[in-house]
C-alpha cells in the first residue's frame, strides 16, 4: 500500500524519528494559543501531539495507520486520536488550528488526493481557523543507479536486527519522488519478516500548492523557506512552509 507505515516500517521509525526536530517542533507550538481546538492529521506515532499535549494544549490527531497509532497510545495512553483516513474523518465540532508537521502533505502525490485533503482540513477550521503545514520542494530530488542499498539498521529485542534498504527514482514529468522501501527483521542469517513500503512523494514547485490552497478556500496565504518564517522566493530550498486562514466566505 502506497504510503502506509506497517509494523516494521513502524519500528524502523520509532528508531529514527522518536524525537520531534527542536526547531520544528517550536515552529508549530508558536501558533497554538491557550483554548484553542487543535488538530493534527498525519500525527503518526506522536512525535509532536505528544509535546503538545504535554504542554496542557487541546489537541486531536487521525492517521491511517493503526500500527502508528499504537505507538502513540503507548506513549500517550490518554491521547484522543482516531484512525482514518482523513477524507473521511468526520470529528465532533470544528478547530482552530490545524497542522501537518514533517512536510507529510508531500505523500498525496496527485492533485485531486491534495485537493481532497485540503477540502476536508477546511471544513474541519473554524471561521478564520489558522492551517500551517509543509511540503518538499524539487531541490530535494534524488535518483541513484545501484538499486537498493542499505540506509539503516536497528537493533531489536532478542538479539534480532531491523534493516531498511531503499532506491530512489525521480518522475520529472509529474514530479514524483520514488523511494521504495524494503525493511527485514533479521536474527543472525535467517529473515524472520519482510515488509516492503511503496514510498512516494510530490516535490513542489513555488506557487504549486498556493493554487491549490486558494483552490479549496484558503486566503492570507504566506509561504515559508525556513522556521525563522524567512518568505520562499524561488525553488531554491528544500521545504515550503505554508500558513493560510480558512476564508469565513466558504464557512
Amino acid at each position: 500500500m502506497k504510503n502506509y507505515y506497517g509494523s516494521l516500517c513502524t519500528e524502523m521509525y520509532e528508531f529514527l524519528h522518536y524525537y520531534a526536530p527542536e526547531e520544528e517542533l517550536a515552529f508549530y507550538l508558536s501558533y497554538a494559543k491557550e483554548g484553542m481546538k487543535i488538530l493534527e492529521p498525519l500525527c503518526g506515532s506522536g512525535r509532536f501531539l505528544v509535546p503538545f499535549m504535554q504542554r496542557g494544549f487541546d489537541i486531536q490527531g487521525v492517521d491511517s495507520s493503526r500500527e502508528m497509532l499504537e505507538k502513540l497510545k503507548q506513549k500517550a495512553p490518554h491521547a484522543r486520536v482516531t484512525q482514518c483516513d482523513i477524507v473521511r474523518y468526520r470529528p465532533n465540532g470544528s478547530f482552530d488550528y490545524i497542522f501537518v508537521a514533517s512536510s507529510s502533505m508531500s505523500l498525496f502525490t496527485e492533485a485531486a488526493s491534495c485537493k481532497s485533503v485540503l477540502t476536508a482540513i477546511r471544513r474541519m477550521l473554524s471561521p478564520g481557523g489558522v492551517l500551517v503545514f509543509g511540503v518538499d520542494t524539487v531541490r530535494c530530488k534524488h535518483e541513484d543507479d545501484t538499486g537498493y542499498r542499505l540506509i539503516a539498521t536497528a537493533p531489536m529485542t532478542e538479539g534480532c536486527v531491523l534493516t531498511l534498504r531503499s532506491k530512489n527514482r525521480y518522475d520529472e514529468k509529474t514530479q514524483t519522488q520514488f523511494s521504495p522501501g524494503l525493511y527485514e527483521l533479521k536474527k543472525g542469517n535467517q529473515i524472520l519478516q519482510s515488509e516492503r513500503m511503496d514510498f512516494q512523494t510530490h516535490l513542489y514547485k513555488l506557487g504549486e500548492m498556493e493554487a491549490l490552497l486558494s483552490e479549496t478556500g484558503f486566503s492570507d496565504i504566506k509561504t515559508y523557506r525556513s522556521f525563522s518564517r524567512k518568505k520562499a522566493v524561488d525553488n531554491a530550498c528544500e521545504m515550503f512552509l505554508f500558513e493560510c486562514r480558512a476564508n469565513s466566505r466558504q464557512a
